[in-house]
């Protein structure tokens, strides 16, 4: 099936690398305007020149996720462009591996501020085109360990239990007006962002802790975020789901 997402526009953050641009790439293939967004300026602008050399309708544009002025004229220019706004894919984070005792304030409250405040100002800045445009559809990624814990990443978990629920109490909220909220939960994935925070020496435990044996690709998480964004989820709104290749099986 070719063109699920024709006429589509969609908001992607955290774009510039790993499972945002591949999420970006797949979207555009399937028919979406995309909107990619991320504070990697550089890496962002070969995304949006990759995505423009192949034919797709592309803006990019430099958002911080927790500001939410950032978020208002990301928005705004999205209908300055595009005049609609169907899709939300709340993609960006960052992680930090530290313990209970051993994540400092500073550390809280950043990680806080980007993968829980983030999602929320995404939100709350997208519902009021979505609603002009007669519905929509918001993708909320979380983590496995927004299901389950490790023992480690203190600030991430808390962060990505957190997006979990506020996804469902968003979905009930919104789902009389047609806007669907659901969540992604990837288990291991091999992106930079797992390459630069996930010492080495643990790699290995988490991959033999995955029933199917290796990481996840960013391009099937991102067939994930196709399939919720699409149509054919027309009956889904604040459910999980779970890519994880069985990892929480356990």
């Amino acid at each position: 099936m070719a063109h699920r997402l024709d006429g589509k526009v969609a908001i992607i953050t955290g774009a510039a690398r790993g499972q945002g641009a591949a999420e970006a790439r797949l979207f555009a293939s399937e028919g979406a305007s995309v909107v990619i967004t991320d504070i990697r300026e550089d890496a962002l602008a070969s995304v949006e020149k990759e995505l423009r050399d192949a034919g797709a309708s592309v803006l990019a544009t430099r958002l911080d996720v927790s500001d939410e002025a950032d978020w208002e004229r990301t928005v705004a220019e999205t209908l300055d462009v595009f005049d609609r706004l169907d899709v939300l894919v709340n993609n960006a984070g960052i992680l930090n591996m530290a313990g209970v005792e051993e994540t400092s304030l500073e550390q809280w409250n950043q990680i806080v501020s980007v993968n829980q405040t983030g999602v929320w100002l995404g939100m709350k800045n997208a519902l009021p085109a979505m609603r002009r445009s007669g519905g929509g559809s918001i993708i909320n990624v979380s983590s496995i360990y927004g299901l389950i814990g490790s023992g480690a990443a203190a600030a991430y978990q808390a962060t990505k239990g957190a997006v979990r629920i506020l996804t469902k109490t968003a979905a009930i909220q919104y789902a009389p007006e047609g806007i669907r909220i659901n969540s992604i939960h990837p288990g291991v994935i091999d992106t930079g962002m797992v390459e630069e925070e996930v010492p080495a020496e643990f790699q290995p435990a988490l991959i033999a802790a995955t029933p199917l044996g290796r990481m996840g690709t960013p391009e099937e998480i991102a067939y994930g975020a196709l399939f919720l964004a699409s149509d054919e989820s027309s009956f889904a709104t604040g459910s999980e789901l779970v890519l994880d290749g069985g990892y929480t099986t356990q």
